[in-house]
């Protein structure tokens, strides 16, 4: 574990200082522009290049060398770091420049995302997975933590071409760390007569074919659709029912579920039957969210935030650690950016909705004189934010329903911590049988966001 444990060190460096930028370009365009579109378009920037390449991305990581594609892109982040400083040291920033840069990193991390989650196999003991993953989630959910707190302040002493310097520099001593760390590289899997376009199918075949896999993505993808529109609706519930200094509260509260969450995955590693880490943390997830839109109540939603956040680290590690073990490592890329551009487009779409969906259909029932307001609204209150609240509220009980559902799966329940299921019996089907991990070096990944296996 000792070459996984440095590496980790780096990413949490790098992901410190790309959390920084972040949050100072965000601000810089809402502050520059006074615009919700161009702020909501640089969301959509994030997410939509990467969706779009990943399937790529995904075969040409196990083409590639993996630690030659995380120190590529890792460049090409110091490239547009370097450039976007100059331009904004020079006084003529535009949010165009900012969208280009936001466009070109999400492509970068079509790469980098694949690319880390199939090292996890190389540089960890199999044993060992949930904790591996565990160590790269708290090193997100610390950076992600920290970032608001520290940008606001940096972005007043040093603005952003001090920020982003900050952020090159960081990418820079990752540069170094991984120049020093040797991935070993698995053999090839399933390489097909067909070209990239045929090694894509694989991808998705070898998900569609795994007796737990597909369930799986059915039941991310579904948590992932209320998590989009959680993402969207959090900001206007709070400050519906209170301040912006509230949400700043709420939102290092939730901080504080995600780091023990992830420290928890760490030092425990999941449970042993994976059915638990998956469909049993979404009981609580849902309730969760039914318990913040319970009530406008600020002390709920904080409750409700570091709950939601410390189950979501536990799901989305365990759900790493089933792929890691059930993909042979010479198919991760391609299985990983499978599942990913699946189940980002779900949060995507997610994202898409929720705005539209929440001002159109569930604020105007629950304003004053709204045709709900005698009815759900003597339980949830009446007012602005509520009809975001009572949205938050079904999709709590959705998420109930989805982890019902994952417990009723045969493929879900059968998954234990120690072996890989039995490999399909289809014709085709890539190295049967095989376990996962096998023979490899005594690894690594960014969580998305819920994301993320996915996120």
């Amino acid at each position: 574990m000792r070459r996984f444990t440095v590496l980790c060190a780096g990413y949490f460096a790098s992901m410190t200082g790309t959390a920084l930028t972040a949050f100072a370009l965000t601000v810089w365009i809402y502050l520059e522009t006074g615009s919700t579109i161009q702020f909501a378009f640089g969301f959509v920037l994030s997410l939509l290049p990467a969706i779009v390449l990943s399937p790529f991305a995904g075969a040409l990581v196990d083409r590639w060398d993996r630690r030659t594609v995380m120190l590529a892109s890792d460049m090409v982040g110091v490239g547009t770091t370097v450039t976007l400083a100059t331009v904004a040291a020079t006084g003529v920033l535009q949010p165009w420049h900012i969208f280009i840069t936001i466009a070109v990193r999400s492509a970068m991390g079509a790469f980098l995302v694949p690319a880390l989650n199939a090292s996890v196999t190389q540089l960890a003991p199999r044993t060992q997975l949930g904790r591996a993953n565990g160590m790269v989630m708290t090193a997100t959910a610390v950076s992600q933590t920290v970032a608001p707190a520290l940008g606001g302040l940096l972005i007043v002493a040093i603005g952003l071409p001090g920020i982003l310097l900050i952020d090159c520099l960081t990418f820079l001593l990752n540069i170094a760390i991984l120049v020093q760390i040797r991935i070993p590289q698995p053999a090839p899997a399933g390489v097909s007569a067909a070209g990239l376009l045929g090694e894509i199918g694989q991808g998705w075949r070898y998900l569609g074919r795994r007796r737990a896999l597909l369930p799986l993505l059915a039941f991310y993808a579904a948590l992932n659709l209320a998590v989009g529109f959680v993402d969207v609706l959090f900001t206007p519930l709070v400050i519906g029912m209170a301040s912006v200094a509230a949400l700043g509260a709420v939102l290092s509260v939730g901080g504080i579920g995600m780091v023990l969450g992830g420290v928890a995955m760490a030092t425990w590693g999941g449970p042993p039957k994976r059915i638990h880490g998956i469909a049993g943390l979404a009981v609580p997830l849902g309730l969760f969210l039914c318990l913040g839109a319970l009530r406008p109540n600020v002390v709920l939603v904080a409750i409700a935030a570091f709950g939601f956040q410390f189950c979501s680290m536990i799901i989305e590690g365990t759900s790493r650690s089933v792929l890691q073990m059930e993909v042979e490592p010479g198919m991760q890329g391609r299985a990983f950016a499978a599942f990913n551009m699946a189940t980002n487009t779900v949060l995507f779409t997610g994202y898409m909705l929720a705005g539209p969906v929440s001002e159109r259909i569930f604020d105007p029932l629950l304003r004053a004189g709204g045709p709900l307001t005698d009815t759900v609204g003597t339980v949830i209150g009446v007012g602005p934010g509520r009809g975001s609240a009572f949205l938050i509220l079904l999709l709590g009980l959705f998420v109930l329903v989805v982890a019902a559902l994952g417990y009723l799966s045969s493929g879900l329940r059968a998954l234990r911590d120690d072996a890989p299921l039995t490999a399909p019996t289809s014709t085709g089907a890539a190295s049967a049988g095989r376990p996962v991990g096998a023979g490899t070096a005594p690894s690594l990944e960014p969580a998305a966001g819920t994301s993320s296996a996915g996120r």
